[in-house]
């Protein structure tokens, strides 16, 4: 979605890696923009921007990247050389992310509609109907998005006629 940012702060900062500046205003860019959008960002994406100071983390160039053990395990601690924040990723070679199993993907789920033939209607998912004493109820969502303004604005008339306003 917003990837292109990153690719533009990579771009800056391997034609000139004084370019830190710029590259990191892309990737501050890209994080307000998810955020305010509430966008989840790739995990492989936010795996290669400093949390603390927003640079992209190029080994070599802006991070280091070092293979350590410590309680029986291997992890991957990856330094940022600008604020100095580690980031430490767990090294196991049978371990995937949950975003690349096949469960993840879309194309793999089963449709939300499916498996529910032959049973009963969910009470919850009919819109409610008016009591007989004439008290007006407020549509469900799903009946909303399928309004258009005219009919609500001309259903708010024709209620307030009702009242005597």
């Amino acid at each position: 979605m917003f990837l292109f940012l990153t690719q533009a702060a990579h771009c800056v900062l391997v034609q000139n890696p004084n370019n830190q500046e710029l590259a990191r205003f892309y990737c501050h860019t890209q994080n307000n923009i998810s955020r305010r959008l509430v966008l989840r960002q790739d995990p492989s994406v936010k795996r290669t921007i400093c949390k603390s100071c927003f640079s992209l983390l190029i080994p070599g160039v802006s991070s280091t990247v070092r293979q350590r053990r410590r309680r029986h395990q291997r992890w991957t601690v990856v330094r940022c050389l600008n604020c100095g924040l580690s980031k430490r990723f767990l090294s196991k070679p049978d371990y995937k992310l949950w975003s690349e199993q096949p469960e993840a993907l879309l194309e793999n789920q089963a449709p939300a509609g499916a498996g529910t033939k032959g049973q009963a209607p969910n009470p919850a998912q009919e819109p409610h109907k008016a009591s007989q004493m004439g008290k007006a109820t407020v549509p469900s969502s799903s009946l909303c998005s399928s309004l258009t303004s005219e009919e609500i604005t001309v259903g708010a008339q024709s209620m307030g006629a009702k009242s005597g306003k």
